[in-house]
């Protein structure tokens, strides 16, 4: 992912000015990286290795959304409308 779309999803789902870790931020983060693995595994249905790792960031977006599910609702509904997860 380029620095300046990577810079653009972060300011999109920051909490604040200095935030760029925050679940929000690492969601909206996984979502990207997510959807370019999805096409990639498209073009290359074989590719076992890249299929493994998308399995592993699917899983790590869930653990995510969970705790923000847990700790603030608001933020949750608000990531999942931005990112466009059902």
């Amino acid at each position: 992912m380029k620095a300046k779309k990577k810079g653009k999803i972060i300011e999109s789902s920051q909490v604040h000015d200095k935030d760029t870790g925050s679940a929000d931020v690492q969601i909206a983060l996984l979502s990207e990286r997510i959807n370019a693995m999805l096409s990639h595994l498209k073009k290359h249905a074989k590719d076992l290795h890249s299929k493994r790792g998308l399995l592993a960031m699917v899983m790590k977006r869930k653990k995510l959304l969970a705790y923000l599910k847990k700790e603030d609702e608001a933020r949750y509904e608000s990531i999942k409308k931005k990112v466009g997860l059902k």
